[in-house]
């Protein structure tokens, strides 16, 4: 099996070189990742500059300045031969659960993947201890992907508790659950007194409702979400037709 792995957090984080270690035992591994930290790109591609890459002495390569979904297109298109026939996201260091799939890069990096016509799985881990974990988690899906192909076309979000593999309950098919607002923003000044700004923490969970990947992870089970890249919300489609009618705007111009 042929693996294209990216992730969001840099081709030297702990997640992804741990996932590596394990994916080669059964399967052809190129990493293709950001040469640094790039959480919360979301989808972002980079079209305003050239990107250029390092081969690292164990083959792993690092897209300068790229984001995750740069890098799985580069992976695809130009730097993987031949092409892979899946495409593994992760492991990222911090849960990808909820509304955090919107701005998550490690997801993003999966939704290129799948965009570009491969299977594709995002793994995260919630917390940053026991990545053995998680990567022994992500080997199975994929071992079974590959012996029994899941033809839903959709994107899996795979989140993993930090807990040692014994302490596993099992895995749970689960929505997206959804966190309050974030509503922090950290103000200070900079060493010339200009004022600057960090975005801050996620929002607390509001719905961890008992069929969503929040509830799972807290009750010690793996959660898997399937993700789809069509955004269309199909039952306001009659409502926005019929609210165009009553309120006149689709009259003569």
């Amino acid at each position: 099996m042929r693996i294209l792995l990216s992730n969001d957090d840099g081709v030297h984080a702990p997640g992804i070189q741990t996932l590596a270690v394990a994916l080669r035992e059964f399967a052809d591994v190129q990493i293709v990742a950001p040469d640094r930290n790039r959480s919360g790109s979301s989808n972002s591609l980079t079209l305003d500059m050239p990107l250029r890459t390092v081969k690292h002495a164990n083959g792993d390569i690092a897209v300068q300045s790229g984001t995750p979904t740069d890098c799985v297109y580069l992976g695809v298109n130009v730097l993987m031969r031949p092409v892979p026939e899946i495409v593994v996201s992760g492991i990222n260091a911090g849960a990808n659960l909820g509304d955090d799939v919107i701005y998550s890069g490690t997801v993003a990096a999966a939704m290129e993947g799948r965009h570009l016509g491969f299977p594709a799985l995002a793994i995260s881990l919630n917390g940053e201890r026991h990545y053995d974990t998680a990567a022994m988690v992500a080997c199975r899906l994929i071992r079974a992907l590959a012996q029994e192909p899941l033809r839903t076309g959709k994107i899996l979000n795979v989140n993993v508790p930090d807990l040692p593999l014994s302490s596993l309950k099992g895995i749970k098919v689960t929505r997206c659950g959804s966190r309050h607002p974030a509503n922090q923003a950290i103000a200070q000044r900079d060493p010339r007194g200009h004022e600057m700004f960090w975005i801050g923490p996620p929002g607390e969970t509001f719905d961890n409702g008992p069929d969503t990947d929040f509830a799972a992870i807290e009750q010690g089970f793996v959660s898997i979400t399937p993700l789809q890249v069509d955004l269309t919300a199909y039952s306001a489609q009659s409502v926005l037709t019929s609210w165009l009618a009553k309120a006149e705007v689709s009259g003569k111009w």
